[in-house]
């Protein structure tokens, strides 16, 4: 496009540079009620303690076989969540298939937001999604969930070859395993505490958060023989 004035020629910004510009202004944490005006205020009435021990009473109830999720009308869930959701927690798993979040929880639609990647580490887009899970949803703790016998850390302790692109889990995980030992057990607790410190500490909207009392992160351990999550 050219100025009618001087003969110049504008340049009209790309919509990436325009996304990125956005997404800069929301992770500055600034300009959150800007451009989420509706949605910047926390919708849960939970404290950060509270959603906690809301999770541990869950995983109890989920122990004991008295789950009470599941007696909730699902057209009622899904007619109250089809236009907003106001999870209470956040939780970034494992993608390990025997960890289903919800149900080890015994939580329903629309109360948890969650992430999950083999290994349960901090990657960037991980961030970027607790961070909105936080900032615009309102998540008043955030638990990183790691579990027995994982396959992601198993494989970072070998440090075997491994096709495609699975290698690239390791780097994240290292740390947890040269503070273990060779110890599969202590690496994946080590693993879930050192991303729960990284994500409190790494990222400055999360960080804000927890400084103003908003915000609580957590690691824990499920163990899937006997269903139990423990805070670390």
């Amino acid at each position: 496009m050219s100025c009618s004035c001087c003969g110049f020629s504008i340049r009209q910004p790309s919509r990436r540079t325009v996304l990125r510009s956005c997404l800069g202004a929301v992770l500055a944490g600034s300009a959150i009620n800007v451009i989420f005006p509706e949605q910047a205020a926390a919708k849960t009435t939970l404290t950060p303690d509270a959603a906690l021990q809301a999770l541990q009473d869950g995983n109890n109830r989920f122990v004991n076989h008295q789950l009470i999720s599941f007696n909730e009308d699902l057209s009622i869930l899904k007619k109250n969540t089809a236009e907003k959701q106001e999870p209470f927690a956040a939780v970034l798993s494992c993608a390990d298939s025997r960890v289903p979040v919800e149900l080890v929880f015994d939580q329903s639609i629309g109360q948890l937001f969650v992430t999950r990647v083999a290994g349960n580490f901090a990657s960037p887009d991980i961030i970027a999604s607790l961070e909105y899970g936080a900032a615009v949803l309102g998540t008043k703790a955030i638990l990183v969930l790691g579990h027995s016998n994982c396959g992601a850390v198993k494989a970072a302790l070998a440090g075997k070859a491994v096709p495609g692109q699975i290698s690239a889990l390791y780097a994240p995980i290292q740390p947890a395993v040269e503070e273990a030992g060779g110890n599969l057990e202590l690496a994946i607790k080590a693993n879930a505490k050192i991303q729960a410190n990284l994500l409190a500490k790494a990222s400055p909207v999360l960080a804000g958060l927890i400084e103003a009392g908003n915000l609580k992160i957590a690691a824990g351990y499920y163990a899937l023989d006997t269903g139990t999550v423990t805070l670390l």
